[in-house]
Order: C-alpha cells, then structure tokens, then sequence
C-alpha cells in the first residue's frame, strides 16, 4: 500500500470519526467498520474485488493488529521476523531468510506497533529505557531495542512459536533425535535425573524443552521461570509459571530470575524449569538441583556440551566468588545428563550430543558419552546423519529408586 500513504491516511481518519471511542469494540464490529468504508473508496477508485480484500485487510491490521507484521505473523512457515527501522523488514522461512516488501508507513507507526506488543506482555520500553525483551499472545519471543541506540531506527526481533507445541515424535519424525534417544530421554526424565539443555542462538532449545516436559508425569508439581513466559507445557494440571518483571520509570522494583528460583524453592515444587540461565541464577539453580529438586531443566547458550560448562562456571562467578573447584564440584553433583543442539548449515536443527556427567577428578568434570550426532559424508548441502549410540548411562541409582531398568537398546 506504499505510494499511497495520504489517501490511505485520509481513509483511515474517515473510519475513526465514525468509530464511538467511548465504548470498546470488537474486531468484528471494527472490521464491519472498514468494509463499509472500503467500499466507497473502492466505488470511487474503481478498485477490483482482490484489492478491495487487500485494502480491507491492511486498514484492519493497522488499526487493531500489528500492521505490516501481522500477515508473517499469521503465516506458519515463517519461523523469525526482524525489522531493523521503518523500511527494512526481514522474514525467515525455511531455514533462509529473506527481504519482505512490506514497510511501515512511518516511524511514528513502527512505535506504535512496539508500544502495543510491549504494554500486551505488561512492560514498558522508552528512552529512559530502551531495549525489552517482551512476548506475544502466542508466546513468541520479541526482543526491542529503541532509537536511537538502534541507530537506523527502532529494531524488532520475533521468534515465532507454534500455535502448536511441538511433541518430541514430531521431532523423531523431523530427524532431530532418534528413537532411541528421545526413549532413553524419556526415561531419565521420568525418573527424576537433572538435565541441562545448551545450544546456540536459534538451536531449538526452547522447543526441545518444551517437547522434554511432556516425560514429566502430570501429576508432579511444576513450577516454570523465565524472562518471558514462553514454555507451553501440556496436560500439567499442577502448573505454576513464574515470569520477571523489569524496572521502569514508575519505580516498579524489579522482580529477577535470581528472585523467582529462591521464592519457588518455597513453594513445595516438585520440578523446577529455569527457561535459561545467562547469569548469576545459574549458582541458584545448581543450589536447587543440589537440595532435592530432582529432576529439574534448563537451557544455556554454549558451543558444545563442554563449552556448557564452562560457561557455567563463569555464570556461577557473577553471583558469588568461588574457589573454582567448588564450582566444578557443585555442577559435577548438580545436574547428571548435558544436552546439545545445533542449527546445522542446511537450517535442521538437531540433537548432535548426549553425555552423562561422571563427576569430579583431579579437579576436572569428567563426561561419559551416551549418544553423538554421526554425519554422512558425500553431501555438503543438505545434512544426513543419525544420533547413534556410544556408551552406557553408569550412574542409575535414580533409575533404581524409581523401579525402572534402564534399557539403551
């Protein structure tokens, strides 16, 4: 609709002199609005019924959606939107991304829209405090960050999430894990071992960790913690979902994630989900793995199961100062099965490692490798592989406890 902004300005403002602002109205109402406005524009301009329903659509979106996003939005195999200003508006669709034509008509319209996610997910971004990171009604994740420290304007980034929860047999028939891992999976999870999930930006962690829960028997209590609210746990009557808060200009104390684990230790949790530890909360979340809340998850940005854990190490140290040894000691007896995933150049993510953590030695964390992502040569665009078998889970004094024989075949 670019090249006819006036006009479609003009439009707009004759739907808003006859909308009555004193009362709220529903979309249909709202919709039924612009049909009728639409169509003396249309009558006028000679406009074709696909244009009409184009034009319909576009006023609609920008008057009650998210304008020029809100058709990615609604398009299922769109996984991430960017916008970085006004003008230039990315979308990835299939593992590759891609320039949309679309554009917002303004700057003051792009803030529009940013105002109106922020203030759905109850936070705040402004000068004072320019860069959110907030959700959508579905639960997708948006990162924010404001002019001008966004140089060429106000930047947005959307990580879609499924209307859906992904199941973890949707991702054995995907080719993310194998049968026989997402069994074993099952199992561990079932009997309570500790499991923290790493990968990097755009590995899949979330979906897998959403998928991981669905091993948790419902009737266990569960308490879940994030920045923003994004696990979509299924069939989990006992459901407590605890999100932060962040500081803003109404001198709203802040509520952290180092605040939510100690005050979920409180309340008779019998699993807790850290959706990701990036600082200090990881002491916190070792502390509650090491106190008898067994069997609870998270997730981590690392290269590499090994990786991982030196990045726990150095997350454990901006919360308090530790000989290193305890530290390594403190994740060695915390969490008992690593996780690691990767986005792969032909855009599948997948389960490339499964490792068991042995314990301490000579001060070092000793690792027993139970399944490795092997990839077959002889093709350099598309990935084939499978995630086979390398060793024997050895500590199975949780499977004891629980009555279950561990089987890795």
């Amino acid at each position: 609709m670019r090249g006819h902004e006036e006009e479609l300005v003009l439009l707009k403002k004759e739907i808003l002199d006859t909308v009555d602002l004193t009362r709220e109205l529903a979309d249909e109402e709202v919709r039924r609005i612009v049909e009728d406005a639409v169509g003396g524009y249309s009558r006028r301009k000679m406009l074709t019924l696909a244009k009409r329903g184009e034009l319909e659509q576009f006023l609609f979106n920008s008057m009650r959606k998210l304008d020029v996003l809100q058709e990615m939005l609604e398009d299922k195999e769109i996984t991430e939107i960017l916008v970085n200003g006004t003008d230039h508006i990315f979308f990835e669709k299939n593992g590759r991304l891609y320039k949309s034509e679309k554009q917002f008509s303004s700057r003051e319209k792009l803030d529009d829209v940013i105002q109106q996610i922020v203030a759905g997910s109850n936070r705040m971004v402004n000068e004072a405090s320019p860069i959110v990171d907030a959700r959508l009604s579905d639960g997708s994740r948006v990162n924010i960050v404001l002019s001008p420290v966004s140089i060429d304007g106000s930047a947005v980034s959307i990580r879609k999430f499924s209307d859906q929860s992904i199941r973890m047999d949707d991702l054995i028939r995907l080719g993310s894990i194998s049968d026989q891992a997402a069994r074993f999976l099952k199992t561990v999870v079932r009997c309570g071992y500790n499991i923290f999930i790493s990968g990097g930006t755009g590995a899949g962690k979330t979906t897998f960790l959403n998928a991981l829960s669905q091993y948790i028997p419902r009737e266990e209590r569960i308490i879940t913690i994030e920045d923003s609210a994004e696990l979509q746990l299924l069939d989990k009557p006992d459901l407590v979902r605890l999100e932060t808060r962040n500081v803003n200009t109404e001198g709203v104390i802040p509520i952290t994630i180092r605040d939510l684990i100690k005050t979920a230790l409180r309340m008779r949790p019998e699993r807790i989900i850290v959706g990701e530890c990036r600082g200090a909360e990881a002491l916190d979340m070792l502390q509650a793995m090491n106190t008898g809340h067994d069997g609870s998850l998270s997730t981590g940005h690392a290269n590499s199961c090994r990786d991982m854990l030196g990045r726990l190490e150095t997350m454990v140290l901006m919360g308090m100062e530790l000989p290193l040894p305890a530290i390594r000691s403190q994740i060695a007896s915390g969490i008992d099965i690593l996780i690691h995933l990767g986005r792969l150049r032909d855009g599948s993510r997948k389960v490339l490692h499964i490792t068991e953590i042995m314990g301490m030695q000579e001060g070092n964390i000793q690792l027993n490798d139970l399944f490795r992502f092997e990839e077959e040569p002889g093709n350099e665009e598309v990935v084939k592989g499978r995630l086979v078998s390398v060793g024997k889970l050895l500590h199975t004094d949780k499977c004891r406890m629980a009555g279950v024989s561990m089987k890795m075949d």
